[in-house]
């Protein structure tokens, strides 16, 4: 079944700004709802109202689609499309005001992403790709950097913040730090669109879900970033990603340590 990309993008860019507009306009209200997995795995009204807002949007154009969602408005579907959303990637940023975050939505076709947007509402930056067709900001075509020297590098790291996850972060930074020019830490999502930006050199990302990669991933990659995890493929147990020219340093040193 064929489906105009271009349109889906549109239609999910509009979504994505829309439930930013939201975050920032309910961020002085928000309520907490209890942590789900983990103390550290916070959820707020304002994340449910976001993901509401995307489902309610993408249902209505194709209510045939299946959605993974993080706050549980996920449905099965019987088109071979599935939307895979994260409405607020980096609660915490959010509800304590200490960094960015963003909004996620990507689309798989089978197995294969084929469109995605990821949402700065803070910083008025919209990131998207179709498959095939490039990445862009704003409108913009952007691309990877050109991959300094590891030791003038600049990498981002996330991670989920439960006990193991922390613990196998510790032991990837002691390693990385002292080898690199810095590193930054930031949402899974961000991460990986700054990677297609050009502003990190490389990044790494522990223990994540699908939603929080899954758009940023495509993004990255149709930046020209390299992506990969223990082997080839990236996975949510490990994503590293890299300039070309930085990509074998940074995956070796991270596999060692990882």
């Amino acid at each position: 079944m064929n489906r105009d990309l271009e349109a889906a993008r549109d239609l999910t860019v509009d979504l994505a700004v829309r439930a930013g507009r939201l975050q920032l306009e309910r961020r002085d209200t928000l309520r907490m709802g209890a942590p789900k997995a983990h103390a550290n795995d916070v959820v707020s009204d304002v994340d449910i109202a976001s993901e509401r807002l995307i489902v309610d949007g993408i249902l209505a154009a194709w209510p045939d689609d299946a959605i993974q969602a993080e706050e549980g408005h996920g449905r099965s579907g019987g088109s071979g499309w599935m939307w895979v959303v994260d409405p607020l990637d980096g609660t915490r940023n959010y509800v304590s005001r200490t960094g960015p975050w963003s909004v996620c939505i990507a689309l798989y076709q089978g197995e294969q992403p084929r469109m995605a947007v990821v949402h700065d509402p803070a910083g008025n930056e919209t990131f998207s790709a179709v498959d095939g067709g490039g990445a862009f900001l704003n409108g913009q075509p952007i691309a990877v950097s050109s991959g300094p020297p590891l030791a003038e590098a600049l990498v981002g790291v996330s991670f989920q913040p439960n006990p193991k996850t922390k613990e196998r972060t510790g032991k990837l930074v002691r390693e990385l730090l002292p080898l690199v020019g810095d590193i930054r830490r930031i949402p899974a999502a961000l991460n990986l669109v700054y990677q297609a930006a050009g502003r990190l050199d490389g990044g790494v990302a522990l223990d994540t879900n699908l939603w929080d990669i899954a758009a940023g991933a495509l993004i990255a990659r149709e930046a020209g970033v390299t992506l990969g995890g223990h082997g080839p493929d990236f996975s949510t147990e490990l994503t590293i990603g890299a300039a070309p020219a930085l990509w074998e340093a940074l995956a070796q040193r991270v596999r060692a340590a990882a």
